[in-house]
C-alpha cells in the first residue's frame, strides 16, 4: 500500500503547482505619489494575496518602509479572470478599501472603493 501511497501524494503535489491561480507573479503598479512598486501575487489559502517586494520613484528603486507589507488580500476567484471581496491598502494614504481585480492577458484591473468613493489602477505583469 505504501508504494501506491507515496506516488500518487507526489504525483498530486506536482499537478498542483501545474494550476497556479493565473494572478499569481509579479505585477508592476502605477504611480501613486510619486512611487511605484512591484507586488507579489501569491495563494494565501484559497484566496490571492499581495505583498509589496520593490519600490521605486523617479530616481530609480529604493527601499521603502513598506517593503513585505501586504497590499491585497482575500481576493476571492470569481471565475472568468475576476476576483471579489479583497482588501487593497493605499500607502500614501494609508486606507484599506473594499477591492475587486479583473485579469485580462498581463493586465490587471485594480479597483477599491471606500463608500461611495472609488479609485481604479491597471497593473501590468512583469517578466
Amino acid at each position: 500500500m505504501k508504494r501506491v501511497m507515496v506516488p500518487a501524494a507526489l504525483a498530486l503535489g506536482l499537478a498542483g503547482a501545474a494550476w497556479a491561480d493565473p494572478a499569481e507573479g509579479i505585477w508592476k503598479t502605477e504611480v501613486d505619489d510619486g512611487a511605484y512598486a512591484h507586488v507579489k501575487m501569491s495563494p494565501c489559502g484559497a484566496s490571492i494575496c499581495g505583498v509589496i517586494a520593490r519600490t521605486f520613484n523617479s530616481s530609480g528603486e529604493y527601499k521603502s518602509e513598506n517593503i513585505g507589507k501586504q497590499l491585497v488580500w482575500d481576493m476571492q476567484p470569481a471565475g472568468g479572470g475576476d476576483y471579489k471581496s479583497g482588501k487593497i491598502w493605499q500607502p500614501s494614504t494609508g486606507k484599506t478599501y473594499k477591492s475587486k481585480m479583473s485579469l485580462s492577458g498581463n493586465t490587471l484591473a485594480v479597483s477599491g472603493c471606500i463608500g461611495p468613493i472609488c479609485k481604479k489602477q491597471t497593473w501590468s505583469r512583469v517578466k
